[in-house]
């Protein structure tokens, strides 16, 4: 299964949970350590605001830099990191930390306020 959408779709229902994927032109915002390589990949999704869709990506550690993030459109997430890709359809709320042969996957209540 190649297809954005469906993997999103799919991997939502395995968290029995409504799939919520991005909308074509939304953003995330993403830390330039994903493109690096480095491990974890930690994602979280708050509720879409104007033309971002919630979710927030790093890899390594985090850092409340007012640069650490940038906005990247979801259609080039997979150049950046392929593997966040399938959890973009998890509602806000939702996070997920990937390592390899590792996925942690958790509702969060504290990321809708």
């Amino acid at each position: 299964m190649t297809d954005p959408y469906e993997m999103q779709t799919a991997l939502a229902r395995k968290f029995d949970v409504e799939a919520r994927p991005p909308l074509g032109g939304e953003k995330v915002g993403i830390s330039k350590s994903v493109r690096d390589g480095l491990w974890p990949i930690h994602g979280l999704r708050h509720p879409p605001a104007a033309d971002t869709s919630g979710w927030y990506i790093w890899a390594g550690e985090y850092s409340a830099a007012a640069d650490f993030f940038v906005p990247l459109h979801v259609d080039h997430l997979s150049s950046w990191c392929s593997a966040a890709v399938p959890y973009l359809g998890l509602p806000p709320g939702w996070r997920f930390l990937l390592a390899p042969d590792h996925e942690d996957v958790w509702f969060d209540e504290s990321l809708l306020d």
